[in-house]
């Protein structure tokens, strides 16, 4: 539970602080396109820092369960590929690191379900 806490807090204020160091130093030394991709994996690395919040929250309401601690490592999985690929990709223009990042889309993915099966089954 307060793993994952940790890590979403840490998660949410890395997303702060790359989203600043894009607007105020990347712009203007990136195309648009990449700015843009820099945009996207700080928003969906913020929206998953929050899930993982989330996931702490409830594993503190349902101890134990193996569906939400999964989808809480999947949803750090996924900020690392998703967001960690689109980051480098941006910096590098490595076209190459765009195939990692569907594998931390699917990560987030699954992470949600998990979250609804562990919705229905303990709350």
């Amino acid at each position: 539970m307060k793993l994952f806490v940790i890590l979403g807090a840490i998660m949410a204020a890395l997303s702060v602080a790359l989203g600043a160091f894009g607007a105020h130093i990347l712009e203007g030394k990136l195309e648009p396109k990449y700015l843009d991709t820099w945009g996207k994996a700080v928003t969906y690395q913020m929206l998953h820092a929050v899930g993982l919040l989330i996931v702490g929250l409830l594993l503190g309401k349902v101890h134990s369960s193996s569906l939400l601690s999964w989808s809480g490592w999947l949803m750090f999985v996924g900020i690392v590929l998703f967001s960690g690929s689109l980051y480098v990709l941006s910096i590098t223009k490595i076209s190459m690191l765009g195939a990692i990042t569907p594998l931390g889309g699917v990560s987030f993915i699954i992470a949600w379900v998990l979250i609804v099966i562990a919705a229905v089954k303990f709350l």
